[in-house]
């Protein structure tokens, strides 16, 4: 009788135990989705924590037309497919068929696509993937004072500077303005700073596909008459450039220039020129302060046998200025 007792208790106890067991472990393909399924949304909520930095301070990306995506299911590699977006903007879905995912982000499309699989009851609890493996007609026109001046094709948001090196960089006559059209419209105008890279980096933007980039080019004075290299050079320095500096590039004045029979020619913005005297032997010798020049201005540094431009000075100066060479 306790032989029969005891075999009865054994089996009572290894039915609880396997019963725990079952319940606690549960079957490991069923205890690895699980785990799977909650790494992924560990994820998805660890992105939503950085879904207003990515929506607020950047440009959202959209899909356009022509587009190339790559569609995945996790868990369903099956259902992965490398599609194009159509020209209306529509793309064909596995299972699914044609859904518009044209001016939508990526987000959006994740969460669209899922929403047709759970109401079509063809999967339960579906976490799509899409990758933007190239953007047809999203890139940046880098145009003006650049190298290499075309479309380049921008996958993410990335910075001015970043476009400005696909570009080759800037050209010798680059000036610090740089217009930007953004795709919606709106017009920014940048001042890069190349003689301070820290200037430089703190004014550089981010740009977003379909963006235009203007680099302008620097301003050019001139300078002609008794020096020892006539010519025009670009403001580089920000756009300013003082008489001296510019009678420095021009390597000078030469003996035979006359210091007190000098003149700045102007152009204002009717094309009118006006002329102002200078006196030059004052300003080397610091009993006058440094002219600041202006775009397209003129310093015409009159020969000795010249004594002023009455005779034409200023013309022939104008006449030369339009033929001069243009320095860096």
């Amino acid at each position: 009788m306790k032989s029969v007792l005891n075999s009865a208790a054994v089996v009572f106890i290894s039915r609880v135990v396997l019963v725990i067991v079952v319940v606690l472990g549960g079957p490991p393909s069923l205890l690895a989705q699980q785990s799977s399924a909650a790494a992924l949304s560990a994820v998805r909520i660890a992105d939503d924590t950085h879904a207003p930095l990515a929506g607020g301070s950047r440009a959202r990306l959209v899909i356009g037309p022509g587009d190339l995506l790559t569609i995945s299911v996790f868990n369903v590699p099956e259902l992965q497919q490398t599609i194009r977006v159509s020209d209306t903007g529509d793309a064909a879905v596995s299972l699914i068929g044609n859904m518009h995912l044209a001016d939508m982000t990526v987000a959006d499309a994740q969460a669209a696509i899922e929403v047709q699989y759970r109401d079509r009851n063809l999967l339960i609890d579906p976490h799509v993937n899409i990758l933007v493996t190239e953007y047809a007609t999203e890139g940046v026109s880098v145009l003006g004072e650049v190298s290499k001046p075309g479309v380049y094709p921008l996958l993410g948001p990335h910075t001015l500077l970043d476009v400005i090196s696909v570009a080759g960089g800037l050209t010798q006559l680059a000036g610090s303005s740089v217009s930007i059209r953004r795709r919606t419209g709106e017009e920014q105008v940048v001042q890069l700073d190349a003689n301070d890279p820290q200037k430089a980096l703190a004014q550089d933007v981010e740009l977003h596909p379909a963006d235009t980039v203007v680099v302008s080019r620097a301003a050019i004075v001139y300078v002609v008459g008794d020096v020892g290299k006539p010519g025009g050079f670009a403001m580089q320095n920000n756009g300013r450039l003082t008489l001296l500096q510019a009678i420095a590039l021009a390597q000078g004045v030469n003996k035979t220039a006359s210091l007190s029979h000098s003149k700045v020619i102007h152009k204002d913005p009717s094309g009118a020129y006006t002329t102002a005297d200078i006196h030059l032997a004052l300003l080397l010798h610091g009993q006058e302060p440094d002219i600041e020049l202006k775009p397209e201005d003129i310093v015409f540094i009159a020969n000795s046998k010249l004594k002023s431009a009455a005779v034409g000075g200023w013309t022939t100066a104008v006449q030369a200025a339009s033929a001069a060479a243009i320095y860096h």
